[in-house]
C-alpha cells in the first residue's frame, strides 16, 4: 500500500483537477444561453464542489494539507473556453465540446488514481467519485450529441 504522503499527493492532484471541473462547469453555466443547460451546468458545478470538499477532508484525515486551488492547466482551459465562446458568440455546442474535453481530463486522472494501491478508505472514495466523473462525462457527451443533431 502506498504511503500517506503518496496518497495525499494523489488526492491533491484530484482536488486540483476537480476544482478545474467545478470552475469549468460554473464558467460554462454563465456562458450558455439555454436555461436548462445553464441549470444543468450550474448543478454539476455544485456537485463537483461537494466532491472537492470530500477529497479535502480525506487529505486532512491523512494528516496532510489539502490543495485549495485549480491547476494552471485548468485556468488556461477556462480561458480558452472564454475566448472560444466570445468568438463563436455563445455557441452552446462549442461550450459543451470544451466541457467534454475537461471531463476527459478528469476521467483520466480518476482512472489513474484508481489503479494505484490506495489506502482502503481513500480507494472507496476515489472509486465512487470515478463513477461520478464517468457519469458527468457521459451526460455531457449525450447533451453535446443531442445539440449537434439539432444544429445540423
Amino acid at each position: 500500500m502506498m504511503s500517506n504522503d503518496d496518497a495525499i499527493s494523489t488526492l491533491n492532484d484530484l482536488i486540483e483537477i476537480s476544482k478545474d471541473g467545478e470552475e469549468g462547469f460554473l464558467k460554462s453555466s454563465e456562458t450558455v444561453d439555454d436555461p436548462q443547460l445553464k441549470t444543468y451546468l450550474h448543478r454539476r458545478s455544485q456537485e463537483v464542489k461537494e466532491s472537492v470538499l470530500e477529497l479535502q477532508d480525506l487529505v486532512r484525515a491523512l494528516g496532510g494539507e489539502p490543495a485549495t486551488s485549480a491547476s494552471l492547466g485548468g485556468y488556461l482551459h477556462r480561458r480558452w473556453i472564454e475566448i472560444k465562446t466570445a468568438i463563436v458568440n455563445n455557441d452552446n455546442l462549442a461550450v459543451l465540446n470544451e466541457v467534454e474535453r475537461g471531463e476527459d481530463v478528469a476521467l483520466k486522472a480518476y482512472r489513474e488514481a484508481a489503479e494505484k494501491d490506495l489506502p482502503p478508505m481513500v480507494r472507496l472514495v476515489v472509486l465512487r467519485q470515478l463513477d461520478g466523473a464517468q457519469r458527468n462525462h457521459d451526460q455531457v457527451k449525450q447533451l453535446r450529441d443531442q445539440l449537434e443533431l439539432q444544429t445540423h
